[in-house]
């Protein structure tokens, strides 16, 4: 059942997942779009969350934004006061406007790896990390190897962070020690995107793809083809995986395997090798006292992606 509706305020709006923005210019959603789909969220008891560019927006958008309870997901270029989420494209990044707050960092695998000191040192300020490999699909077995020691490495650091009183929230690490059950992307079950066009899609991405692959409009309302195919139950794998963090992103799922409930194989591999971090992290802060008591140990595996272990049967 749809719970959130994303409104994309301009096409150049920041990305805060793995698909890329195209650089073009700017074009606004109509005023009279962005009532509407207030509206219509306001019927279907959605949550909203708007995507911002980098400039302000015009005074009567914020005015009309300002009528619904929403959260506000913004470019570190544009940030304010009240941004509930910030997103980061590059490594200028200045900790003390991130001090408390949810940050999205966006970057490519070698970038991560070469900024190790950067992301601890995030880690210590903000509320929440989310950090989005944009480049995922090229994990190879040599910075795989990388990959997990530096998940290692930082792991060690929010060790620290634990023991010094703070409570540091990390996608790639925490999450899966908190998690009961899968956590993954809802574009097409639980969420969609409503571009400046005034049409309705999966997700964002799917937008930029290609905007003629719409799923409906403020005047027809969703109209999502084979809407189950979306839904953790029609992912025979995915639903018994216990990479439960794994991001599962429906829109790189399409490009690598052609499939919305079919994650790739690097997509696997990198949800187990965080989730075998996370293990060990567990582990690592159990030893200095209690932690997350009612919480189950995760259980060592033997493989990096649930299609090895299918096709030894």
């Amino acid at each position: 059942m749809l719970q959130y509706m994303i409104i994309l305020l301009d096409d150049a709006s920041t990305s805060f997942c793995h698909y890329e923005v195209p650089s073009g210019e700017r074009r606004l959603i109509h005023l009279d779009d962005l009532r509407a789909a207030i509206r219509l969220a306001m019927i279907e008891n959605l949550t909203i969350q708007f995507v911002y560019p980098d400039y302000e927006l015009p005074q009567e958008y914020q005015e009309v934004i300002d009528t619904i309870d929403h959260s506000d997901i913004k470019p570190l270029l544009a940030v304010t006061p009240d941004a509930d989420v910030v997103t980061i494209n590059g490594w200028e990044i200045d900790n003390k406007s991130l001090s408390g707050r949810v940050a999205v960092l966006r970057t490519a695998m070698s970038e991560l790896l070469a900024h190790t000191r950067a992301v601890k040192d995030l880690l210590a300020v903000v509320q929440r990390l989310n950090v989005v490999i944009t480049d995922l699909t090229t994990l190879t077995d040599t910075n795989r190897e990388a990959y997990m020691h530096w998940l290692n490495e930082v792991g060690q650091t929010v060790v620290e962070l634990y023991i010094n009183g703070q409570s540091p929230q990390f996608n790639l690490l925490t999450d899966r020690m908190m998690l009961a059950a899968m956590n993954n992307c809802g574009a097409g079950d639980t969420c969609i995107t409503l571009a400046p066009n005034g049409r309705f899609y999966v997700c964002p991405g799917f937008y930029y793809d290609d905007p003629e692959n719409d799923v409906g409009d403020l005047r027809r309302g969703f109209d999502i083809k084979n809407r189950q195919l979306y839904k953790l139950n029609y992912a025979p794998i995915c639903r018994q995986c216990d990479a439960w963090q794994c991001r599962r992103c429906v829109w790189l799922n399409r490009h690598t395997t052609l499939e919305v409930n079919t994650p790739s194989h690097e997509q696997c591999v990198a949800a187990h090798l965080e989730r075998n971090a996370s293990r060990q992290l567990l582990t690592s802060i159990r030893q200095k006292g209690t932690f997350l008591p009612d919480k189950p140990e995760i259980n060592e595996i033997d493989y990096l992606d649930p299609f090895e272990k299918l096709q030894e049967r």
